[in-house]
């Protein structure tokens, strides 16, 4: 299949449309579904992306967002799901929440065309705030992927889209609070605004264990969720409670206590209550450290080093999540463990689990990634990332740890290579696993029993409607 078309104007993505649909007055009508999921969503994705016209950008947007509603593929919140899972109405499976950071439209394809292969019910797509950065898409491009790959996939289900590690920097933090706050404030309005169901609010790195009792320590960690939470009630929109997701111990560092969980989530609560009103809905899950860490740890020679995870904490914590009538613990930077320990994270009740980095390392190690992008991403990183490297750290530690950051410069390169279609293959294969693992296989059945998708139409841009009357 040729590459897609990038329009430049309105009126020449219109033009690329028809005959699969059309604008009729503020509302988007689909001609020839099957054409329009095969061959006009790939011309829409790609104008999202990486059209150079802001107007153009927009139209191709609102078209993707209006589509979706017509076929019922609609931004949801996973909130009600969790909660039936707090009070012990469903259980048994591990929700995965997958970070695409580069070619979102055709990993988005492969998630949802796998799942429905599978009965997979829920499952997240998300995007970390620092990847935001990286991988330079910002919300409202990231969204747009998603649902495209999800129509191209002939998806007909909700999806859901989250926020991951709204986090706050330490360093900056102790510097300038308001202003570091001000900047979280900000990206939760934004991923809201563009639709955004599910935001992960990440304060842990503000803990500080110096202090002498346990809720002290996490004061400010739960006094700024809880801020950050009464912000997203205010302005979710009208029928969507959005799903949120707190944090008690950063990624990498020592692992999580029962005492830090409830000093959390009693602290967490007060503060809600305080800025929002008593009995608002507060938090969906809790991410927790057991050992692992981001993208795990490259060895010298090569390859990841094995963490030994502590599923008796997930156990015991998501046990006491329940008891506050949260679905359970997350579990964050997994997605490079063996394969043959996913089939424990149901096991121990995790409620979620966040994969990332595995799928960009089958991406750049995989056998049909030709030798010139690998020199290319090499290039990069010795061009642009040399202030990060760490004495005594091996040239492969150096570009495994660094070579995320080129995805965004490669961005296109990325998205239009040559071979992603046997790449694409095996990231299919390890989506299969993982659901099976993690047993959402035959789980579909759980959208429709817990999930509220309202519709929600937006107005149409201006400059599309110039191109339609013209």
């Amino acid at each position: 299949m040729p590459q897609p078309t990038v329009a430049g104007s309105p009126a020449a993505l219109l033009d690329l449309l028809r005959g699969t649909a059309h604008v009729d007055g503020e509302r988007l009508v689909i001609d020839d579904e099957r054409a329009f999921r095969d061959r006009g969503i790939r011309d829409l994705a790609w104008t999202a992306t990486f059209s150079e016209d802001p107007a153009t950008v927009e139209a191709a947007r609102w078209i993707v967002w209006e589509a979706a509603q017509e076929l019922g593929i609609r931004s949801a919140s996973i909130h009600e799901l969790y909660m039936a899972r707090g009070r012990g109405e469903v259980g048994g499976f591990t929700v995965p929440a997958m970070n695409l950071r580069t070619q979102v439209f055709d990993m988005a394809r492969t998630v949802y065309e796998t799942a429905g292969r599978h009965g997979v019910g829920p499952l997240i797509l998300e995007l970390a705030r620092s990847e935001q950065e990286y991988t330079f898409q910002r919300p409202g491009e990231y969204i747009t992927s998603c649902l495209a790959g999800a129509i191209a996939a002939g998806w007909a289900d909700p999806v859901f889209v989250q926020g991951d590690h709204y986090q706050f920097n330490a360093k900056k933090y102790a510097a300038d609070a308001e202003g570091v706050t001000e900047s979280l404030r900000k990206a939760t309005r934004d991923a809201i605004a563009v639709g955004y169901g599910n935001i992960d609010i990440d304060s842990s790195t503000l803990v500080d264990l110096s202090r002498s009792t346990v809720d002290e320590q996490q004061r400010t960690n739960y006094e700024r969720a809880g801020e950050l939470a009464a912000l997203i009630r205010e302005i979710e929109p009208a029928g969507l409670t959005v799903s949120i997701g707190g944090e008690i111990g950063e990624v990498g560092k020592q692992n999580s206590t029962e005492p830090e969980l409830r000093a959390f989530l009693d602290g967490f609560r007060r503060e809600l209550d305080r800025r929002a009103g008593s009995g608002v809905p507060g938090l969906s899950k809790v991410s927790i450290q057991t050992g692992t860490s981001h993208g795990g740890v490259p060895l010298p020679g090569g390859g990841v080093a094995q963490v030994k995870v502590d599923f008796d904490t997930i156990r015991r914590l998501s046990a006491i999540c329940r008891d506050y009538g949260l679905a359970g613990a997350v579990q964050h930077g997994a997605s490079t463990l063996p394969d043959e320990l996913f089939h424990h994270f149901p096991e121990v009740d995790t409620a979620e689990i966040h994969l990332a980095t595995g799928f960009q390392n089958t991406l750049y190690d995989h056998p049909a990634t030709p030798r010139a992008l690998h020199d290319e991403v090499e290039v990069w990183v010795y061009a642009n990332c040399e202030a990060e490297r760490t004495p005594g750290e091996t040239e492969q530690q150096f570009v495994y740890k660094t070579r995320k950051k080129a995805l965004g410069p490669l961005k296109r390169r990325l998205w239009e290579l040559e071979t992603k279609d046997e790449i694409l293959a095996t990231q299919a294969a390890k989506l299969e696993l993982l659901y099976k693992e993690l047993r959402v296989d035959g789980t579909h059945d759980l959208l429709g029993r817990h999930i509220h998708a309202p519709e929600r139409h937006r107005p149409l841009p201006d400059a599309l409607r110039q191109a339609v009357t013209a």
